[in-house]
Parts: structure tokens; C-alpha cells; sequence
């Protein structure tokens, strides 16, 4: 018997490792990208009952594993306040060091709101570089203006 969405998770990548399987691949059989995809399987994300069969068949997953991947999860997966793992902790110093510059940035362009990141998408590729390759993430997200009532 499962019991919470983190013992799918931990299935998930189990299978994962076990079998030698590749995110992309996984998207792709799924229909979406490979950053929604992902999210989802980390339990980020609810899946379609489709989307649930297709990942359960891909990882071998019970069908109880597959009704959990079907339920609004609770989000956010950092164990810690401050990230301790060292590629997320450099997002953090991203956001610690450029936060109020994007935040600047978004409101002189736009205004007084938000970025979304429920209407969002993200895309990350490999940038070719001679002096080292380079990780190029697009982060867009549908702006969000503060209502006055």
C-alpha cells in the first residue's frame, strides 16, 4: 500500500536508474515536454489518467502507483529552506542575486503583477560553446497585473 505521492516518486526513479531511461524519452512517449514531463513524474505536477497509464507503463508502475500520479499534489520538493544541493542552490543565489532586478525589470516593462508559473512553460537546452558548454533555460510565464477593487 502507498501511502503519499513521494513513495511514487521514489518508484519512479528507481525504475528510472534500474532501466536506464531518459527523460526526454519518457516526454515523448507522454506527448509533452520534457519539463512538464519531468516535474510530473518528481511529483510536481497531476497527471491525466492517460498520461498516469503511459508513465506506469513505461516505469512498471501498480495501479495504485498510477491513481497517485492522478492527484493534485502538494508542491514544492526542497527539503530545505536553502538549498543544499549545489546545482539548485545556484538558482537560489540566481534569485538571491538577480531577484530584485527581474522584479524591477518585470514591473517597469509591465507593471504592478506577476509572473505566472501555473500559465508557464520552461525549455532547457544545451548550448554549444567552445569555451565550455552552456545551459540555456527559457523560463515564460503569462503576466499577472494586480487587480484594484
Amino acid at each position: 500500500m502507498i501511502s503519499n505521492r513521494d513513495e511514487v516518486t521514489q518508484l519512479i526513479l528507481s525504475a528510472k536508474v534500474l532501466k536506464g531511461i531518459k527523460w526526454c524519452e519518457v516526454a515523448e512517449k507522454v506527448g509533452l515536454s520534457k519539463e512538464w514531463t519531468t516535474s510530473a513524474c518528481l511529483g510536481q505536477m497531476a497527471m491525466t489518467k492517460e498520461q498516469a497509464e503511459t508513465v506506469g507503463d513505461i516505469f512498471g508502475l501498480s495501479e495504485e502507483a498510477m491513481a497517485w500520479l492522478q492527484i493534485v499534489p502538494y508542491k514544492g520538493s526542497l527539503p530545505t529552506a536553502v538549498p543544499s544541493d549545489p546545482l539548485i542552490y545556484r538558482w537560489y543565489e540566481v534569485v538571491s542575486v538577480y531577484g530584485s532586478t527581474i522584479k524591477e525589470l518585470i514591473h517597469e516593462e509591465f507593471g504592478d503583477g506577476i509572473m505566472s508559473a501555473i500559465d508557464f512553460s520552461m525549455d532547457i537546452q544545451r548550448e554549444q560553446n567552445p569555451a565550455g558548454d552552456r545551459v540555456n533555460v527559457v523560463l515564460s510565464g503569462k503576466f499577472l497585473p494586480y487587480k484594484s477593487y
